[in-house]
Formats: C-alpha cells, structure tokens, sequence
C-alpha cells in the first residue's frame, strides 16, 4: 500500500483539485482515486483537517442534465418543500430540525398575530 502525498494548507502545487474546485471548472473526478491530500493543522492537540485531491488532468466532464434527471430533481425538492402534516408546498425546503412547515410547527404564533 502506497501513501498519498500530503501538502500543507494552500501549498498544493497545481494539477491537484478538491471535488469541490473540479466542479468549479465542470469537472468531475471520473472515476479516479484520491491522489493526494491537504492538511491543515488545528490547535490544542486537535487532528488536522484533511481534504482530498483528485488530478485535474485525469478529471472528465461533469455529465450533462437530462430530461429525466431533472424531472427526478424536480420531484426531490417537490417533496423537501412539501409538508408531511399539512400536505401543501411550503414554498421553502422544510427544515429537518422543524419536520413540518413552520405554521405547522408554530400554529400558536400564528393566530397570535
């Protein structure tokens, strides 16, 4: 088993990307495995931060939406903005910690105002 390089923080040399920076260019790492990492370190005795590079050279294209893909995206955020109680698209994405609209999670409120 091989290592992985480590580089410090910022001091990756070019040719290396995180998944995030690939996206950026629209790229993906397409397959390929980790080929180095970056670490930064942290105080009091904490384990450093660590994130992965991928080759630019060996990246791919990010693959292009299709019809199907956004209809499936589509459906997704329908049932993340859609409240399990009420049944009616909130118009925002439910926040887990709530579970429910927040008229549904705070009626008292709003019969207050």
């Amino acid at each position: 088993m091989s290592t992985l390089p480590v580089f410090r923080w910022h001091l990756a040399p070019d040719g290396y990307a995180t998944r995030r920076q690939l996206r950026a260019r629209d790229l993906r790492p397409g397959g390929q495995g980790v080929a180095a990492q970056l670490e930064r370190p942290r105080r009091r005795g904490r384990p450093p931060l660590v994130a992965y590079l991928y080759r630019v050279d060996l990246a791919k294209p990010v693959r292009p939406m299709t019809p199907g893909r956004w209809r499936a995206h589509e459906a997704m955020m329908r049932a993340r903005r859609t409240c399990p109680e009420c049944h009616r698209d909130a118009g925002y994405v439910i926040p887990p910690t709530l579970g429910s609209c927040v008229t549904c999670a705070y009626p008292e409120e709003q019969h207050a105002a």
